[in-house]
């Protein structure tokens, strides 16, 4: 399986703007000029001997126009490894090209949904939607989001959560039911958009007990089925009467690929301790596994991974494939999972983009 680099951050990645592939502007010929017959020979003019009288003069015949310049052919889409190809380090990143996505210019996300008309929105997922302290209610990227989804939909928009703390992929379904408790008839008749944040709590699992590599890859897998039950529970024709779009976050974490679960200063509060670079391959597995997911359910996908990279708590490590530089900001609190208000600012405006598809 190729391997593409790591992530680096949208702002390193510049995009060629796209060429207008319309009708060139082209010169139109002008009509033909009608010429007059000569006149008559004069009166009384000698037979045989008639003046000759030159032809009124003929305008000269316009060139003709230029053959028109065929059209610039269009810019090439983006591509992840396009998004992500300053991040080079020792780990290999996820290779998200090989399901061939439709990504945005931006690279905030993937681009498989227009979404228009929305007339609900509903949170699913874990504590990041939910939101925490010390974080206030007015930061969490959910409220932040709902604001700019009311602005562009109407103040009559329907929002609804059914998010939990600790949520993990199978309690979509499963466990705490969350898909249930918003749809406990199973159908829908406003048009809904799904949000969510999800995985976070699974692979803080696998990290508090130091899984093995292959072990936390088959529970990687086994993270994204549920993900992908819960979607196709959600896609399924005639639950949503009107129609539902879902846009879901791959999932981000603390170390910036360090595999250092003691960097963040109360890691020994949240569960985790020491080091865990048995890990790394098997975090990666799970966003291709999501990438996939939005590719074949025709879903979209948030990078919060790749956009969080670089700004956890080690971020200060040159050495590192995220590293961005001396004044990089930290965007998670000192729970270490989750978010600070800056973090959850950033989540918005990627969600909001890749609803917006820009």
């Amino acid at each position: 399986m190729s391997t593409a680099k790591l992530l680096s951050g949208l702002s390193g990645i510049a995009m060629c703007a796209l060429l207008a592939c319309g009708a060139s502007d082209t010169e139109i010929p002008p009509a033909d000029v009608a010429t007059s017959e000569p006149p008559p020979p004069a009166s009384g003019a000698a037979e045989g001997m008639t003046e000759s009288t030159p032809p009124a003069s003929t305008p000269a015949e316009a060139p003709p126009a230029p053959p028109a310049a065929p059209p610039a052919p269009p810019a090439p889409p983006t591509t992840a490894s396009e998004c992500f190809q300053s991040m080079v380090g020792a780990m290999p990143g996820p290779d998200y090209d090989q399901f061939a996505p439709t990504v945005l210019p931006s690279c905030a996300g993937t681009h498989h949904q227009d979404v228009q008309g929305i007339e609900k929105v509903v949170f699913l997922g874990d504590s990041i939607t939910v939101g925490t302290p010390p974080t206030l209610p007015g930061d969490f990227y959910s409220s932040r989001l709902a604001a700019k989804l009311r602005l562009k939909y109407g103040s009559e928009l329907e929002v609804k959560s059914c998010a939990d703390w600790g949520a993990r992929t199978d309690d979509l379904l499963l466990g705490k039911k969350q898909i249930e408790r918003c749809w406990p008839d199973g159908t829908e008749t406003k048009k809904t958009l799904v949000v969510m944040t999800n995985g976070g709590n699974d692979i803080a699992a696998w990290a508090s007990k130091k899984l093995g590599t292959a072990e936390a890859t088959t529970m990687a897998d086994d993270a994204a089925q549920k993900l992908r039950d819960a979607i196709d529970w959600i896609k399924e024709p005639g639950r949503f009467a009107n129609g539902v779009f879902v846009t879901f976050a791959n999932v981000y974490e603390y170390t910036d690929t360090s595999g250092d679960l003691s960097s963040c200063p109360t890691a020994g509060l949240a569960g985790f301790s020491g080091q865990w670079p048995e890990g790394r391959p098997a975090v990666v597995h799970l966003q291709e596994r999501f990438m996939k997911i939005a590719v074949e359910t025709g879903t979209d996908m948030v990078f919060l991974f790749e956009s969080f990279c670089g700004h956890g708590f080690k971020r200060k490590d040159a050495s590192l494939q995220c590293y961005r530089g001396p004044n990089a900001e930290a965007l998670f609190d000192l729970t270490c999972i989750h978010p600070n208000p800056k973090g959850h600012g950033v989540i918005a405006d990627l969600f909001a983009k890749v609803i917006d598809g820009t």
